[in-house]
């Protein structure tokens, strides 16, 4: 379940409205925002509708009228060529939709200290980085403002849905989160969000279930963000899983103590081989 591929992207323009929710009359959100008619897409555009609107979130106060968001997923990292990649489509977005550049901001989220980057940065771009706020550093010099944000860093009483796009969650966050979720309920449309995230941290489901005192809120949450029947069939299924693994185990185990090779009990077994090293190695 967890190796599978888990759809972080979708999750994280979820996060991004639901962290701006107070303001969703005044923004307009556009998921994979396709410039050309060539597959060139950016993960994220935030464009304000109204462009006196003021917006007192701490990752959105650079926030001009047009906003570009590269989201990098646990598992990656926004490279020097990424940089690159993502400032080339903001000056794509000027010229392509006649926008002047001074209205543009480009912002990058990861959830890594990006130290090489900023090296690069300081060193051949002759930028200034500056940490303004936990976890945002404010990139100076070039005609837009460019931010970079360390996720991990955030706070997690202003940030929670965006601290939520992770493999590392601690119980009470997850459950926190899944609270949150309940109190937005079924028709906020949350279900990639909702999803990468119980996926990614599937091993605290049945935690969070028989923690104490929030047992009753967790399955309240999950019932009114339509969730609850998914997830308990994902928890059979992996609990069916553990148990088929078990089985396997103990017929490599047999196979082990009769002499056989470690590549014949991993065709038997479809166990991993370095499983069936372990027990070889006994």
């Amino acid at each position: 379940m967890e190796q599978s591929r888990i759809a972080w992207h979708p999750a994280f323009v979820k996060a991004i409205q639901l962290e701006l929710d107070a303001y969703s009359d005044a923004l307009e959100f556009h998921s994979e925002y396709q410039l050309t008619a060539e597959p060139l897409k950016i993960d994220c555009v935030v464009i304000k509708k109204a462009k006196n609107v003021v917006i007192r979130k701490n990752f959105a106060a650079i926030f001009r009228d047009v906003n570009i968001l590269e989201y990098k997923s646990p598992d990656d990292y926004v490279s020097i060529a990424d940089f690159y990649k993502v400032y080339g489509y903001a000056c794509l977005y000027a010229s392509l939709r006649k926008t002047p550049v001074t209205d543009l901001t480009v912002t990058f989220i990861q959830n890594r200290h990006p130290g090489r980057l900023f090296e690069h940065l300081k060193s051949v771009r002759g930028y200034a980085v500056e940490e303004n706020d936990p976890g945002i550093y404010t990139v100076k010099g070039d005609i837009f403002p460019i931010q970079i944000i360390d996720n991990r860093q955030l706070p997690a009483e202003e940030n929670l849905w965006l601290n939520g796009l992770s493999r590392r969650l601690d119980l009470s966050m997850f459950v926190r989160v899944i609270e949150e979720v309940g109190r937005y309920g079924k028709d906020a449309r949350i279900d990639a969000y909702l999803d990468a995230i119980s996926r990614a941290n599937f091993h605290l489901m049945e935690e969070a279930k028989k923690m104490s005192g929030t047992v009753k809120s967790f399955e309240d949450a999950m019932i009114k963000s339509g969730w609850a029947a998914v997830i308990e069939a994902r928890i059979k299924a992996e609990l069916e899983a553990r148990v088929e693994e078990r089985k396997a185990l103990e017929i490599a185990r047999n196979m082990v103590n009769l002499g056989y090779p470690a590549e014949a009990v991993v065709s038997a077994t479809m166990l991993e081989s370095e499983k069936v090293k372990e027990l070889l190695e006994r």
